[in-house]
């Protein structure tokens, strides 16, 4: 009988899953990102931001108010010679239906996308933040837990805003196992690399100076991270992939045409 009744938690799982992960017909904020100009900026350690186009990405943009629905960290050819497929340009992702997974670039063609760059991290830590989200390549996430993926079937959820990131953290499932940016910020935490910590401003122990105060600096759970934090973190350098190319708005084409009939 239990393993008829899991046997039915993961049929209806893997149809919840199936039904979140295809794609609306919702417009973008912006043009899809040139995976060619990706390719020729993006570093190892990098964070690959993605405003996603399935109903699952449609509730997370909306939970954190955000463009970003998902995030993957680029590791380059870290897994070159295992992976069958020969991946040389590799992202690591957290996917609902996939679990843990290394992908190329053609997995977010047709994505606007953005590159967020950890700043002052060395070889040795990029390739431990690499090796922590390699290691837990094909991980899977627990079809069994259906409320996990039950509370995303509003794409609108009438929750008020302080509710929100928490709600993405509720379930009795591994988030990190269904939420992207929740894998990648374990991997960014287990080399100390801030992300958004909570800050605690604390009396100076300089008595000549009384009045200044110093920042202590609380790890956040890292199941209360999304994707927008490594856009907004004051630790990672913004780099958008057309400015990077050596962009020159004087070559621009413009309709001018249409201009002038006020279109």
């Amino acid at each position: 009988m239990t393993n008829l009744i899991e046997r039915f938690e993961r049929w209806i799982g893997g149809a919840l899953s199936s039904y979140l992960t295809q794609r609306t017909q919702l417009p973008s904020t912006a043009a899809p990102t040139d995976p060619h100009k990706l390719l020729a900026c993006i570093r190892p350690g990098d964070v690959l931001l993605v405003e996603g186009q399935t109903r699952i990405s449609v509730a997370i943009k909306y939970l954190t108010q955000s463009t970003w629905s998902h995030a993957a960290l680029y590791i380059g050819d870290a897994l070159a010679q295992a992976a069958p497929s020969g991946l040389r340009h590799a992202f690591v992702e957290a996917d609902l239906r996939h679990g843990v997974r290394a992908v190329g670039v053609g997995t977010y063609g047709g994505l606007h996308c953005r590159i967020c760059r950890p700043v002052g991290m060395n070889a040795e830590e990029i390739a431990a933040v690499i090796a922590f989200v390699t290691a837990r390549v094909g991980y899977r996430y627990d079809l069994k837990n259906v409320f996990d993926l039950a509370r995303y079937l509003l794409p609108t959820p009438p929750v008020p805003s302080h509710w929100r990131r928490r709600m993405i953290a509720l379930g009795s499932g591994d988030p990190s196992r269904a939420i992207c940016s929740t894998l990648i910020a374990q991997a960014f935490e287990s080399v100390r690399y801030p992300i958004l910590p909570i800050i605690e401003h604390v009396p100076g122990r300089d008595p000549l100076h009384p009045k200044v105060v110093a920042e202590i600096l609380h790890v956040r759970n890292y199941t209360l991270y999304v994707p927008r934090d490594f856009d907004v973190s004051p630790y990672f350098i913004i780099v958008k992939p057309t400015l990077a190319a050596n962009f020159d708005f004087r070559r621009l084409a413009w309709d001018d045409a249409s201009a002038s009939r006020g279109a």
